[in-house]
């Protein structure tokens, strides 16, 4: 059986698991405590980070961005990519705009210093470093809203990996309570259409032990 190595809120995991559900492949999850650098794993990712995709056929692929354009040549349909050349371009450039810039400026802020840190025995969270995450969030929720207003999808016509990156990323932060939605009305009203597909339900199911998401995080209407 295919199997994704990932952890819970990691929101390179939720991308993954998110285009394999829109493309109805079978897979099973297998959580990985990449902070025990267990040598099994490590083999299969020298680098030691998720999300892992291991094929059926026993192929190994790393890393979010690699896996997804991988599946979309082995299962082109439904395509997360579509489009000519030059609107799969601008729907690769969203989807890196949250994987990267999001990720740095918002993500890696909150998620990284309120869970991260607890699990890698790396101290108390910074204080600056959430103030940093909590304030650079509006910019790109404005950004979401944006794109939101002027096209069908963030990357296009299309629903594609580019909406998929930016929920996956705001999903992980919505489990927290830290995407300010009521401030956001555009961006709100996306994201539950984000909510609303099946291949996203698995992620609102997720529970992570001691850690409570808000009434509204599965709840399809906010």
């Amino acid at each position: 059986m295919r199997t994704l190595y990932h952890l819970w809120l990691s929101p390179f995991s939720r991308k993954v698991r998110i285009a394999l559900a829109e493309k109805s492949l079978a897979f099973v999850l297998k959580a990985e405590k990449v902070w025990e650098r267990r040598n099994e794993f490590l083999a299969l990712n020298p680098a030691g980070e998720v999300p892992v995709l291991v094929d059926d056929d026993g192929t190994v692929v790393v890393d979010s961005t690699a896996i997804c354009e991988y599946l979309e040549e082995v299962c082109p349909e439904p395509p997360l990519i579509p489009g000519t050349a030059v609107e799969r371009a601008e729907v690769r450039r969203v989807a890196l705009w949250f994987d990267n810039k999001f990720y740095r400026e918002v993500t890696q802020h909150l998620l990284d210093e309120k869970i991260m840190k607890r699990f890698l025995g790396l101290g108390a969270p910074n204080s600056d470093a959430i103030r940093a995450g909590k304030a650079n969030i509006h910019y790109h929720l404005d950004y979401v809203a944006y794109l939101a207003e002027r096209r069908s999808w963030l990357g296009g016509d299309n629903f594609s990996i580019a909406d998929i990156a930016a929920g996956a990323q705001l999903s992980a932060l919505d489990y927290l309570d830290d995407v300010p939605w009521t401030e956001h009305e555009a961006a709100k009203d996306w994201y539950a259409r984000i909510k609303s597909r099946p291949s996203f339900r698995p992620l609102l199911a997720d529970h992570i032990p001691g850690v409570k998401p808000p009434k509204h995080y599965a709840d399809l209407d906010f």
